[in-house]
């Protein structure tokens, strides 16, 4: 799991995480991560992207749509996380305590929905 700064983008943040990735059939991302670099390394790991194109790209590279429909969940736990103001604040100055505040407020809330 990585814990970037606030400021860093979505394409610096894929260069790092790219060696940590985990088996998987697909990944799911928004347009921030399309590049031409990034869906080779994801081909070369056998992991079918699933990122729109920009809208600058000349040639747009088709994604699964119905797939890509699915990411709203993503979204969905990203906003019920800054429901929480210790997280929607960033009170925590050390990212490890930081990322356990966000661990157990993602439980409490699977944990609500069941």
């Amino acid at each position: 799991m990585l814990l970037s700064e606030g400021q860093m983008s979505d394409y610096k943040g894929a260069a790092l995480i790219i060696d940590a990735l985990p088996r998987a059939k697909a990944l799911l991302t928004d347009r921030g991560y399309d590049a031409d670099w990034f869906r080779t390394a994801l081909d070369a790991r056998g992991i079918a992207a699933c990122i729109p194109s920009k809208a600058n790209r000349k040639v747009p590279i088709p994604h699964d749509a119905v797939l890509y429909r699915q990411r709203h969940r993503i979204e969905n736990m990203f906003g019920k996380l800054k429901d929480w103001r210790r997280i929607h604040t960033r009170y925590d100055r050390c990212a490890h305590t930081f990322m356990s505040a966000i661990c157990i407020a993602a439980t409490v809330i699977f944990w609500l929905n069941q």
